[in-house]
């Protein structure tokens, strides 16, 4: 059967696609374009996409009835329309397993260097501005005993929490859409958000992308927030308003934030809210790399490849949407 696949992907399991069925991976830098995309996936019976393509109505009319599968190559699915692909009888899946871990490793690291000023101070030694230790000098926060609140509890938000926990010895307050039994665990408590928000000294955001996680956090969320607050967030970029964050930012409203996803991936450099966030000093971002792990990369490729497998050989899907 015929595959394809939006990008190269790293991983051993690709070799076994290939084996059995026709696979076909777009060579192209960067995302495909659109026209491409429809065209290469016409008569298709299965594609393996990035977050960067859009899979909605015109996308499942022009791939036609031979298309059995979609397996996202991540654990969100925003960029499908799941009704869409319900109303044709066409299975979704993502990539779960050990992204949680990995994810869960770039939100403590970031969580340390915003505290401690790594970025910053990093920045002005090879400036060439050090002469001598200076008492006062990129003075941070302390994390242990001060408390983290997570928002979302999944796989990933889970996984921080613990991190936070055990490695750093930060208290844990969380909110979800309710309350979790696998968080029953001494020194953690659940919260509504607003309550969260006013009270933790980190904020982790761990949500989906849906039409209620959407500017989450904005204006009026930023201000609940104490002075000495970090915002974290390594989820889906809409869940910020970026316009709420660089105002907060820039007029030191919270300490700082670090963030790995945006508003608008495609299109960075014509964002003027981004651009001008790259001027601040209290701010780290870095290229959406939460799961840009060796381990968690091929992991993704193996969990996708079996999904592949598993609904052409006509079983239902291992991880389905």
């Amino acid at each position: 059967m015929k595959i394809f696949i939006t990008r190269q992907i790293p991983g051993k399991a690709l070799e076994e696609l290939k084996k059995i069925h026709e696979v076909e991976i777009w060579p192209g830098p960067g995302i495909i374009p659109r026209d491409i995309l429809l065209k290469k996936t016409a008569g298709t019976s299965a594609v393996i996409p990035m977050l960067t393509e859009k899979m909605d109505s015109e996308f499942f009319d022009k791939a036609g009835p031979d298309l059995k599968i979609v397996a996202n190559y991540a654990v969100g699915f925003d960029n499908i329309d799941l009704d869409a692909a319900s109303q044709k009888n066409i299975a979704v899946t993502n990539t779960p397993s050990h992204l949680g871990d990995s994810v869960a490793e770039l939100t403590i690291a970031l969580i340390l260097a915003l505290s401690r000023r790594i970025v910053e101070s990093d920045k002005w030694m090879r400036e060439g501005n050090y002469t001598a230790w200076d008492p006062s000098l990129f003075l941070g926060l302390d994390l242990s005993e001060k408390t983290i609140g997570i928002v979302g509890l999944g796989t990933i938000g889970l996984a921080t929490a613990r991190l936070a926990d055990s490695v750093l010895g930060m208290k844990v307050v969380y909110t979800a859409r309710s309350e979790k039994p696998e968080a029953a665990v001494p020194g953690w408590r659940f919260e509504k958000l607003p309550q969260l928000l006013s009270e933790v000294d980190v904020i982790s955001l761990h949500v989906p992308l849906t039409p209620k996680t959407r500017h989450m956090i904005g204006k009026d969320q930023l201000d609940l927030m104490k002075p000495s607050a970090i915002l974290i967030n390594t989820s889906r970029g809409p869940v910020i308003n970026e316009a709420a964050l660089y105002e907060a930012l820039v007029n030191r409203r919270i300490w700082g934030a670090a963030i790995d996803v945006y508003e608008n991936e495609t299109g960075l450099a014509d964002d003027s809210t981004w651009w001008k966030m790259t001027k601040l000093p209290n701010i780290i971002m870095t290229p959406h790399i939460g799961s840009a792990t060796i381990e968690a990369r091929e992991e993704m490729t193996k969990i996708a490849v079996e999904n592949v497998l598993t609904v052409l050989s006509g079983k239902p899907p291992v991880n389905p949407v």
